[in-house]
């Protein structure tokens, strides 16, 4: 090593030693003779002026500030002077004979000052440096609460010891506060406690999840099915589950929130068509497998809801059917809003269209709504649930599904498959809303007439999504605060990247009396013509 060392030092040397004998070095330039001391110099004062010339470390969305500039540039420039008053004074000065070692020494100086002067600036830049915070900065909109329930989400509620006619809950059957689901929730409650304390696969499982599994799976018309303890976790798990990176996931851009984390948290490749347009999707799909070889190898997904949770549109299922067995992909459907709704026995939207429910590949499900308990359901074959059962993050990491709740939607499904005539009470009372509000003033019905949420939405848009929230958040105000209706507009999270406008939401249940029915239609075109004049 000591040899190599020794051999390195010797060839700088020498190349020293040529620059300084070298021809050039010698030369005589307007009288001034121009010796190899001065040739290096010369070439050192470039190097000085390059290095001075780099930008400073900035960050890159913070500029520096007026004080750290001021500092680096009085740093640079006393660097400057200190190399000219070290190398050429010195050069003039001290004998030939060490100039050379003077020369070296003073670059060797001028290096380490710059760098030290670089070390210098971020220091200061450290020094100022603002974290940006935790949660975005809190806004109007953000500070908004919704008003408090202080009775059961029932078609009456109470808010602020008032009794109001409740549209803002998905209670579709008006099961919610029923004797038996009570009557069965306290049984539970005396046999096996609040909770499980424990995940399906770790001594999670009790009988009776296993018993309303085989009850959903036989009330569907499926091979098996499996239970979530949260109804939103249903979607962003089961779809991870199957959904990989470089698979091809085609989705509707009006899904609800929960199915968009889904699929981003599947990491597969996602594109979205015209909400409820099958010109849209089959596009897509074109575009999709069209001369791709590459696609016919991938998994590839059809993504809707039966009923859009953001427009109150059904999907047409006959058509997505045709379109899935035309281009081969798989069908994932969310039946939140449509089980113990669609259908003469309120199996949902297979049985709406009348398209088998073998020919979907994946059914999930909040029970949160009709069966009016809480949790979720994935429903399918025998390998799509088996799959789950160790693949979904959901099922194996999350505490089972209480027993009482799971109880309360075996007795939900009891009830429905008991009293049918609840379905047609909603279908009643359904087409009942939409006819007090067929001629409301600057609103329209955007939903399906069979959808059991009447969205009502601006004809004319403000210009601004904020804009249109704003004047119907004060509609909604108004026909609480004058008329006691409470109704819900469609506001979204900031993680919400649905693009549908927004609208007024009602959610009609088989409890509601047409007396209530008919005072929320009156309330609403009253407020309505009053806030919305001239929107036409």
């Amino acid at each position: 090593m000591a040899s190599i060392a020794m051999d390195m030092l010797k060839a700088a040397s020498d190349w020293l030693t040529f620059v300084f004998d070298a021809p050039f070095a010698r030369a005589v330039v307007f009288g001034v003779n121009i010796g190899g001391h001065l040739f290096v110099e010369g070439l050192l004062i470039v190097v000085i002026v390059f290095l001075l010339s780099q930008k400073s470390y900035k960050p890159p969305k913070r500029p520096l500030t007026k004080k750290v500039c001021q500092g680096c540039l009085a740093a640079k420039g006393l660097s400057f002077c200190i190399f000219l008053t070290f190398s050429v004074g010195l050069g003039c000065v001290v004998p030939f004979e060490t100039k050379k070692k003077n020369l070296i020494w003073a670059f060797l100086f001028l290096l380490h000052f710059h760098v030290l002067i670089l070390y210098l600036e971020i220091d200061e830049l450290c020094d100022e440096w603002v974290p940006e915070p935790l949660i975005p900065k809190m806004t109007d909109e953000m500070r908004y609460e919704p008003p408090i329930l202080e009775s059961a989400a029932g078609s009456h509620t109470l808010i602020n010891g008032t009794e109001v006619i409740n549209f803002a809950s998905a209670n579709y059957l008006g099961l919610v506060g029923h004797g038996k689901l009570l009557e069965a929730c306290t049984e539970s409650l005396e046999k096996y406690g609040a909770g499980s304390c424990g995940p399906r696969g770790f001594y999670g499982t009790i009988d009776v999840h296993l018993d309303c599994e085989a009850r959903i799976a036989k009330f569907l018309g499926t091979p098996d099915s499996i239970l979530y303890s949260y109804g939103l976790s249903t979607m962003f798990s089961a779809i991870p589950a199957f959904c990989k990176k470089g698979d091809v996931i085609v989705a509707d851009e009006g899904v609800h929130w929960a199915i968009q984390n889904g699929l981003q948290l599947s990491r597969s490749t996602v594109v979205y068509f015209k909400h409820n347009d099958m010109e849209s999707l089959r596009d897509m799909l074109e575009k999709v497998t069209k001369g791709n070889k590459r696609a016919e190898k991938l998994r590839r997904y059809i993504v809707v809801e039966a009923v859009y949770q953001n427009s109150g549109q059904i999907a047409p299922l006959d058509e997505i059917i045709r379109l899935k067995e035309n281009y081969r992909f798989r069908v994932l459907l969310d039946e939140s809003n449509s089980m113990g709704v669609l259908g003469s026995s309120g199996r949902g939207l297979t049985e709406y269209c009348k398209v088998p429910v073998g020919k979907i590949d994946i059914i999930t499900a909040a029970m949160g709504h009709a069966l009016a308990t809480e949790g979720g359901v994935c429903t399918g074959s025998a390998r799509v649930i088996d799959h789950q059962r160790l693949s979904s993050s959901g099922y194996v990491f999350s505490a089972s599904l209480p027993p009482y709740l799971t109880s309360a939607a075996i007795t939900a499904i009891d009830i429905l498959e008991e009293n049918l005539d609840l379905i047609m009470k909603l279908k009643k009372n359904i087409g009942t809303l939409c006819r007090g509000l067929s001629d409301i003033q600057g609103l329209e019905i955007a939903s399906d007439l069979a959808s059991p949420i009447v969205f009502l939405r601006l004809k004319k848009s403000t210009g601004s999504l904020k804009g249109d929230l704003q004047v119907l958040e004060d509609i909604a105000q108004h026909v609480l605060k004058e008329d006691s209706v409470l109704v819900a507009t469609s506001r979204r999270s900031t993680l919400d990247k649905c693009k549908l406008p927004v609208g007024i939401r009602l959610f009609v249940s088989a409890a509601h009396t047409e007396d209530d029915l008919m005072k929320a239609g009156e309330s609403l075109k009253r407020v309505a013509a009053l806030a919305l004049n001239g929107h036409d």
